[in-house]
């Protein structure tokens, strides 16, 4: 996982306990985990919470951005702890504070998905009536191949008994 010197360097101040405190760290972990699950801070900017107000702003940008930032390149990556540890170790970023990260980090990924689900609509229509019903199903692609061969040969049936 490749991250810019500019990254590195917000990293760096994560784990500079002078620079950024433990309360303000735990905040900024949430606030950059929730900005990317939801679009956006639900009730005030990163800058007003009370935890971070003792912190220089431009330094607390940084780190915002650059936690934001290892969140996305981790789940890019689709790294593990072990990936994050040693790439926040070289950061220089205490063991509580990497603890911390992988934790939200691990608490909000999801697996990956090898094996795709397809949402079926079909309008069907009954004899005598105009209106169409609808039959909604979920099926894997193995399913979905049954289902096609099973109505390839419904067709050829039908195709025999109307030409009887």
């Amino acid at each position: 996982m490749e991250l810019s010197a500019e990254v590195q360097e917000g990293l760096q101040l994560c784990g500079d306990s002078a620079q950024i405190s433990d309360s303000a760290f735990n905040f900024l972990l949430k606030a950059a985990c929730n900005t990317l699950l939801h679009g956006r801070q639900r009730d005030r900017g990163v800058l007003d919470d009370p935890s971070v107000s003792q912190s220089d702003p431009a330094v607390l940008k940084q780190v915002f951005a650059s936690l934001t930032t290892l969140f996305l390149e981790a789940a890019k990556h689709n790294a593990d702890s072990t990936n994050t540890s040693s790439l926040l170790e070289d950061s220089k970023m205490s063991p509580d504070r990497i603890e911390a990260f992988n934790n939200v980090y691990m608490n909000n990924h999801l697996d990956h998905v090898n094996e795709p689900t397809y949402l079926v609509t079909l309008k069907t229509e009954e004899p005598g009536s105009s209106q169409l019903k609808d039959v909604q199903f979920a099926c894997t692609v193995e399913q979905l191949q049954d289902m096609v061969g099973k109505l390839k040969d419904a067709c050829k049936s039908m195709e025999k008994a109307s030409q009887s």
